[in-house]
């Protein structure tokens, strides 16, 4: 029994070794003479390379420098006749060194940005060789592809990032690509943190360039982005600061610290949020889906602030103007009581009322050398000047004497008393509407715009409706700000979702 099993094992060694021995002997022979400069049936018909990819997982998805990682399985068929060495259906798995000392085909990644074949612990090749020289070559690399994003409707987008396989140097003279009945594996398997694959397309064609026509195989996978983490990470909050910036309408209106500190704190949250948005996008000019809600958010936080000044201005302004015309009251019975004062004892014998409310007009100036001229002081040295002996060289009344007497030098009186002409010295730059006459620069006319200008906005002031409770603008800045964000979401989320 021992002899049997001894002899039965040496039998078997020995047809390993003898069969090691012709696989050896096969290899060099076919090797031989094999010039690996050449294609497959040079100078025939083209030679037809047939490929299929199994995806191992997607590592990342960058917008900002708008390209995709991803790690793949990337199998080759061909025939070389050159490499037949048997009839039968044999066989035989290579070491990945096989590659180098045959013609393998020079495939590249037509937007690969950055590649690498994965050598742990071996290098991940594979070759191998049928007995009528049929050759299955492959390789499992990571690379990562350029893949330009469309962002108008970021986050709410779906994007398509393909794969393009080329042959670098062989035209379709020579070389002529084909995806296989099963071109893609592996895609239901994958998952990615963001997006979700919801299908993919493959298609060929041929690319003209400055070296001629080569065959392209596109790979185009359908991405929808999950909009989970921007719901939680940027919307919800956004809304959150929006409705907080309501709270002050239920603020009393003379709380001015808190109401100024709402508004203030919610405008640099929205400020941060969009900051922190805008980091991790790229630069790109137009607009995107989640900028015009950001904008919008601010706007209306920033209206709530706003909404705070007109309340503010209303109610101070209001308390403003009641001051104002009280003032004007006093100051209108002050004059009247002053008018009754002076008809019991003038300084000025013969003086009417008239007189008296001028001068006192000349008082009560806003100019200081008008009201400082306006005294009385000078009627006892008016007979004095020029203008008094002019009068009364001219043969005037012993009333328009007096007259002339009681006012400044600076002014006449231009209005006759009791029929008697008066005589008027006109200066060439000086006339008073009012019958006075003053020294001082005339008055430029003013310009046409702003005259224009101030019209209109008179009447806008007046066409506006005038409010007396302030409490009146919050009342309905409660219903209209949450009415209106309400009325901005539903118009955005139907137009970006069910797009």
């Amino acid at each position: 029994m021992l002899a049997w099993s001894s002899s039965y094992f040496h039998s078997g060694s020995t047809e390993v070794s003898d069969r090691l021995a012709n696989v050896t002997q096969t290899i060099s022979r076919i090797l031989d003479g094999y010039d690996i400069r050449l294609r497959p049936n040079f100078g025939g018909e083209p030679l037809f390379v047939e490929m299929d990819l199994t995806i191992a997982s997607f590592d990342a998805i960058s917008e900002v420098n708008m390209d995709y990682t991803i790690t793949m399985y990337l199998n080759q068929y061909w025939t070389d006749e050159r490499l037949s060495f048997s009839h039968e259906k044999d066989v035989l798995t290579l070491s990945g060194d096989f590659a180098e000392k045959i013609w393998v085909p020079d495939t590249f990644f037509a937007n690969d940005k950055h590649s690498f074949l994965h050598d742990v612990t071996e290098r991940n090749k594979l070759v191998r060789l049928a007995g009528d020289g049929s050759v299955t070559y492959g390789m499992r690399f990571t690379t990562t592809l350029a893949c330009m994003m469309d962002l108008h409707y970021y986050p709410l987008d779906s994007q398509n990032c393909t794969v393009e396989i080329e042959s670098y140097g062989y035209t379709v003279l020579d070389v002529v690509m084909a995806w296989k009945e099963t071109p893609v594996r592996g895609v239901n398997e994958a998952e990615l943190p963001q997006f979700t694959i919801i299908g993919y397309e493959t298609n060929d064609r041929k690319e003209k360039l400055a070296t001629g026509i080569y065959q392209r195989l596109s790979l185009s996978f359908k991405l929808q982005r999950n909009i989970g983490y921007f719901v939680f990470q940027t919307y919800l909050p956004s809304i959150l600061i929006v409705m907080l910036s309501w709270v002050s309408f239920w603020i009393n209106h003379e709380a001015t610290s808190a109401r100024v500190a709402l508004g203030i704190t919610t405008v640099l949250t929205m400020t941060t949020i969009s900051t922190g948005v805008r980091s991790s996008l790229p630069r790109i000019s137009y607009v995107k889906a989640i900028d015009i809600y950001l904008v919008m958010c601010f706007v209306f936080v920033f209206a709530a602030l706003l909404e705070y000044a007109a309340v503010n201005y209303t109610y101070w302004g209001a308390r403003a103007k009641k001051k104002s015309k009280k003032k004007e009251t006093e100051e209108k019975k002050t004059i009247c009581s002053s008018k009754t004062g002076s008809k019991a004892g003038s300084p000025f014998p013969g003086s009417t009322d008239a007189d008296i409310i001028e001068l006192q007009d000349l008082r009560v100036s806003p100019l200081p050398s008008i009201r400082s001229r306006s005294g009385l002081a000078t009627s006892s040295s008016a007979a004095g000047t020029p203008g008094s002996s002019s009068m009364a060289g001219g043969g005037l009344p012993p009333r328009d004497q007096i007259e002339a007497h009681k006012f400044p030098p600076s002014f006449r009186i231009s209005r006759p008393h009791h029929g008697y002409p008066t005589t008027h010295h006109h200066h060439p730059h000086m006339k008073s509407p009012a019958g006075l006459r003053y020294r001082g620069a005339a008055r430029q006319p003013k310009p046409k715009v702003l005259h224009a200008i101030r019209r209109g906005a008179s009447v806008l002031k007046a066409s506006m409706p005038k409010i007396k409770d302030v409490n009146v603008i919050d009342k309905y800045s409660r219903v209209i700000f949450p009415v209106s964000f309400m009325l901005f979401n539903a118009g955005y989320w139907i137009f970006y979702v069910c797009e």
